[in-house]
């Protein structure tokens, strides 16, 4: 039986959003050995977030704590990926025991995540913001159709 939530608000639509751009640095392509590589794809994707946003010089303080709240974030949820691949193969106990370590994470993540958003936000144009409203909206939107 499926459970239906009702439909998305402005602000699940933007925790979604956030969660998305906090896990993406390490959950977005093939882990790698070197950790040197795996911080040069984080900051790229940071830095292709920072060109879809628009971030101009005088946004770059608030841009600076953003970014720094993403490394870290993608510095956990990179542990805990490494922490799950040293386990090897795990019961169901282990297994929704580590996931939950992951959903904890990812929530933490967004709870640190959305303050220096908020005051980026704030600090942006009202054609940035309405970039970065469809931005998030457009993920969430991608997200939610299901598959037939």
């Amino acid at each position: 039986m499926r459970r239906s939530i009702g439909r998305f608000t402005y602000p699940a639509a933007f925790v979604i959003a956030a969660a998305f751009f906090c896990a993406m640095a390490i959950l977005g392509s093939p882990a790698v050995s070197k950790a040197d590589d795996e911080a040069g794809r984080i900051d790229a994707r940071i830095k292709a977030f920072h060109s879809k946003l628009g971030i101009t010089q005088a946004q770059e303080e608030q841009w600076n704590k953003l970014a720094q709240v993403m490394r870290e974030n993608a510095t956990t949820m990179h542990a805990l990926i490494n922490a799950r691949k040293a386990k090897g193969a795990m019961n169901a106990v282990d297994d929704l025991k580590s996931y939950t370590e992951f959903l904890d994470a990812q929530s933490a993540g967004l709870k640190n995540f959305i303050p220096p958003f908020e005051d980026l936000y704030a600090a942006m144009s009202a054609d940035q913001k309405k970039n970065a409203d469809q931005i998030f909206t457009k993920f969430v939107q991608k997200k939610g159709k299901k598959k037939k």
